[in-house]
């Protein structure tokens, strides 16, 4: 007989939208998006109050919380590992990261290599021997390089959207330990601290 998967709540805010998927006890997967680049924080909790409301279950129905890592956006990843890392404490859950280029690869049955534009002329690749099986590692590259590098043959996924209900499943099972909600930038964020201004305190 096979496992029953719990109760997971997963959370999509890498590329513009606001995605979330609810997978139910009898293994259907629940889904609310919003197409919005911006504006993630002021809706997101009022999108999960819904979407476990319309089935008949709260908070305290969770078995576990999924979100994807990035890259992407760094302000919606933000926002999203904000939100599973808090109801993960709240509610004393698992939480479960898992990278956005991995939770694209999850929708080709054969091999895949994930392209994602990373603009100044760079792109994120990461190759796949199938659904969330990577041959490479994430890396980010010159669009040039990274189109070269593609797996001969394999399925091209270029769009950023994941698609949510696959990534509600394939959370579901995974070890929670070996998949923690770490933001996964690839490229460094480009916040860097303001040295300008700063007076130098020189020794008493």
């Amino acid at each position: 007989m096979p496992d029953i998967l719990p109760i997971t709540l997963a959370i999509d805010t890498a590329a513009p939208r606001l995605q979330l998927g609810l997978l139910l006890a009898d293994g259907g997967v629940d889904v609310s998006i919003d197409e919005i680049a911006n504006g993630h924080a002021e809706l997101i909790f009022a999108r999960i109050a819904t979407l476990l409301e319309r089935n008949g279950l709260g908070y305290a129905d969770l078995g576990r919380v999924v979100t994807t890592t990035g890259p992407g956006s760094f302000t919606g990843l933000r926002i999203g590992l904000s939100a599973a890392r808090g109801i993960g404490l709240a509610r004393g859950l698992p939480v479960v990261g898992i990278s956005s280029l991995v939770a694209l690869s999850l929708g080709q049955a054969g091999p895949s290599s994930v392209l994602l534009d990373a603009r100044r002329g760079e792109a994120y690749l990461q190759n796949f021997a199938g659904p969330g099986a990577a041959l490479t590692a994430g890396a980010i590259m010159p669009m040039e390089a990274a189109r070269a590098a593609v797996l001969p043959g394999a399925a091209m996924i270029e769009s950023p959207i994941v698609d949510i209900a696959l990534l509600a499943r394939h959370g579901a099972g995974l070890d929670a330990a070996s998949h923690p909600p770490e933001p996964n930038y690839i490229r460094d964020a480009d916040a860097k601290p303001q040295t300008a201004a700063r007076i130098e305190r020189r020794g008493a």
